[in-house]
């Protein structure tokens, strides 16, 4: 395929470019998969049996 005059073509660069994106997206998205897995978010009956227990031991 030849191009005329005034097209531009994205060519090999623009592949490399929006792979290497491609890339570091993969990358982010498991890395922040792994960090969530690590939270440990307290259940609703042990924060408040925990708050409770805080205020027995205060009276």
């Amino acid at each position: 395929m030849v191009l005329a005059a005034g097209e531009v073509s994205p060519g090999l660069l623009g592949f490399v470019v929006v792979a290497l994106i491609g890339l570091a997206l993969y990358i982010l998205i498991k890395s922040m998969n792994k960090q969530i897995s690590k939270i440990q978010v307290p259940r609703e009956g042990e924060a408040e049996g925990e708050t409770r227990d805080d205020e027995k031991a205060k009276k």
